[in-house]
């Protein structure tokens, strides 16, 4: 680690802008949604959206026993869903954290409240420290508010990088 200091890291790294969006997992019965900032589109042919995940959460776990994932973007205005999802989601009948969820085509939850979605195959899993770099290949992807403003970190009063507390 270099020489700067922690809290200085912390207060560069949370100025990058990111999205907030909920991610969606499956394994067999398993289904998880968990509330992900560091996501981004990385190649136009194939298009490639890459996720880093925590290697201790149940999503990785989902993910790399499933090989696919979604991304569902959320409405700027309603932020209060990435709170419950930052834990492991419960799941009864079709919603996960009681939001209305649907089988996408990759068999990933798709969040039926979201202004936009995207169904991923893992092409690729980079292992980067604590987390895992999914490259994920689109295969599926819909918007169902063109209008809405998608919710980003700096409309929250969350932080989620930097460097890691003990």
């Amino acid at each position: 680690m270099s020489d700067l200091p922690i809290e200085l890291i912390n207060k560069v790294t949370w100025k990058i802008p990111n999205a907030l969006c909920l991610v969606g997992s499956r394994h067999g019965d398993e289904w998880n949604g968990m509330t992900q900032s560091w996501v981004t589109q990385v190649s136009m042919e194939p298009v490639l959206i890459g996720i880093s995940v925590d290697q201790k959460a149940v999503t990785h776990r989902l993910i790399e026993q499933s090989g696919v994932f979604t991304i569902n973007l959320w409405d700027a205005t309603d932020t209060r869903p990435f709170v419950k999802f930052s834990k492991p989601a419960s799941k009864e009948g079709m919603t996960l954290n009681e939001r209305p969820i649907r089988e996408g085509e990759t068999g990933a939850p798709v969040f039926e409240e979201a202004v936009a979605f995207i169904e991923c195959e893992v092409r690729q899993a980079i292992d980067v420290g604590t987390h895992t770099l999914f490259l994920g290949e689109v295969v599926a992807a819909g918007v169902s508010d063109d209008e809405a403003e998608v919710a980003a970190m700096s409309h929250t009063r969350m932080k989620y990088g930097g460097v890691k507390r003990h």
